[in-house]
């Protein structure tokens, strides 16, 4: 019989935010996604940031009350399937913790920020899921409000990923502030394109691609203002573009250009899509591309949809991670079982309701586990440093910049004090996780199978209590040092642990 449930994905870009409700089929193994519901709402986030990179009062409003409607759509879904993710101007703006406290509290979902490559792999499975079936390779390029993506990848997998800090709002409003077009201005914000847009040119021309894709509003619009104005049959060619920039630039603002299909909200975007897209046309030596659906709210239904299907991303990338910084996978083994041993039996003792993470801890103190000696590869002194620098920082495909920080924590308060400042957890789950990983590698420490975990682990509270055999301990006597030393750096972050002897 054939499994029907909805997903849902919302994109908070930095030009629009979206909505997109999905309806999984799964026949005979093979799920798809069949899209049931769409929103989308133009909030030109980017437009908000001041000289010192703020945003403003009313930009953060206008995006709270966006998400109060979206959060309305959404009221009826579990928190499992729903994914929500913000881009550039999340990633830049000063004053983002004061906007993301906001709109989770608007939306009734975490919101999880990701970096730029992390944007471009679910970018391109978006836009992937949405394509025919080719064995040919494909450039997807996403030119976003901003930041614009750009990958190269065949079936479904992105085999090259970037994240250039150039978008079509922000452009816009740097070359173009008063909707003014002239061809000193186009010039110039094609230059600085082409400037950044060079970082990557000599590595995507070796690596080559047979087919080109645009996605989202910026290519949309091209692709739809160019067959209608006559400038070409279909597409976007490097022609129909250059053609299109002698228009804008005799007319002086979009508006006089009377371009067709053109809606006021891209009207005012238009010029600084168009110089970045004409900088990727001769930067990368595109002839013609197409425009494509999908993009990242899609990608991110089907990165939902592959959580929920065990295929998730986040484990293949530890798995690598493993093996590119050569942990040791049986000593993982080890810290992980004991660390989730100890875990189950005080998890289900937190408040309920008092953390939006805690269903995703249990996988993020796992993933700890595998990965807390990824430092060993750089120096055994301060491991657990190397380690924390490594994961607050790597590129990891499927992580959220708010799980890359957890698991950083997590590593860097693995061994010695708790007090240090880096720590930064903020909820009681967070310290019970932290907790267990910390007792974890220190029962595990002479790096030996265990036949069971030596010692249970109670907690209401902030008081916890440690019980392990009497027979145990005597046998034991450093462990049962270090588990009675433990007490004592936790009483410096306020909370108690006691060790028993059963």
């Amino acid at each position: 019989m054939p499994m029907k449930h909805l997903l849902a994905g919302v994109d908070l870009g930095s030009n629009s935010f979206r909505l997109a409700i999905g309806r999984v089929v799964t026949d005979d193994g093979a799920p798809q996604i069949y899209q049931v519901d769409r929103m989308k709402e133009t909030v030109r986030l980017a437009a908000g940031l001041d000289a010192d990179q703020n945003l403003d009062e009313a930009t953060i409003a206008r995006a709270v009350s966006v998400l109060e409607r979206f959060g309305e759509r959404l009221r009826s879904f579990h928190p499992d399937s729903v994914r929500a993710v913000a881009t550039n101007t999340f990633r830049v703006a000063r004053n983002v913790a004061e906007l993301h406290a906001r709109a989770e509290a608007a939306l009734g979902f975490p919101i999880d920020v990701i970096a730029g490559r992390e944007e471009a792999r679910l970018i391109f499975a978006g836009v992937a899921h949405s394509l025919p079936s080719a064995p040919d390779r494909r450039l997807i390029v996403d030119i976003g409000g901003g930041s614009t993506e750009c990958i190269i990848g065949a079936g479904f997998e992105p085999e090259l990923l970037e994240s250039l800090p150039i978008g079509c709002v922000s452009y816009s409003r740097r070359f173009f502030p008063d909707g003014r077009i002239d061809a000193d201005r186009m010039q110039r914000a094609e230059l600085a394109a082409r400037r950044e847009v060079q970082t990557i040119a000599r590595a995507y021309r070796r690596h080559g691609w047979q087919q080109a894709f645009g996605s989202s509003g910026t290519a949309k619009a091209l692709a739809a203002i160019l067959p209608a104005t006559g400038l070409n049959e279909g597409g976007i060619t490097a022609h129909g573009l250059a053609v299109l920039r002698e228009r804008l630039i005799t007319a002086g603002t979009v508006d006089a250009a009377k371009l067709l299909d053109l809606k006021a909200d891209r009207a005012a975007v238009l010029p600084g899509g168009l110089a970045i897209m004409r900088a990727l046309f001769q930067e990368l030596d595109i002839e013609t591309m197409q425009s494509a659906d999908g993009a990242l709210r899609v990608g991110v239904l089907y990165d939902l949809l592959g959580r929920d299907a065990e295929q998730d991303k986040r484990h293949d990338t530890v798995r690598q991670f493993m093996t590119r910084y050569e942990v040791d996978k049986a000593q993982a083994a080890r810290v992980r079982e004991t660390a989730l041993a100890l875990y189950a039996g005080i998890a289900g003792e937190a408040p309920a309701g008092a953390d939006p993470t805690v269903g995703n801890l249990t996988q993020l103190l796992g993933w700890a586990a595998d990965l807390h000696e990824c430092g060993l590869s750089i120096s055994h002194s301060g491991f657990h440093k190397h380690a924390a620098y490594i994961l607050a920082n790597a590129d990891m495909p499927g992580f959220s910049r708010s799980e890359q920080r957890l698991l950083a924590a997590f590593c860097l308060g693995q061994q010695g004090k708790l007090s240090k400042p880096e720590l930064a957890l903020t909820t009681e789950s967070q310290w019970r996780a932290l907790l267990c990983l910390r007792l974890a590698c220190l029962l595990c420490r002479r790096r030996e199978d265990l036949a069971e975990t030596p010692v249970r682990l109670h907690g209401k509270g902030k008081a916890f209590e440690m019980q392990a055999d009497a027979q145990w301990l005597n046998e034991h006597p450093l462990t049962g040092y270090c588990l009675a030393a433990e007490g004592d750096e936790w009483k410096k972050v306020g909370l108690s642990l006691g060790l028993a002897a059963a």
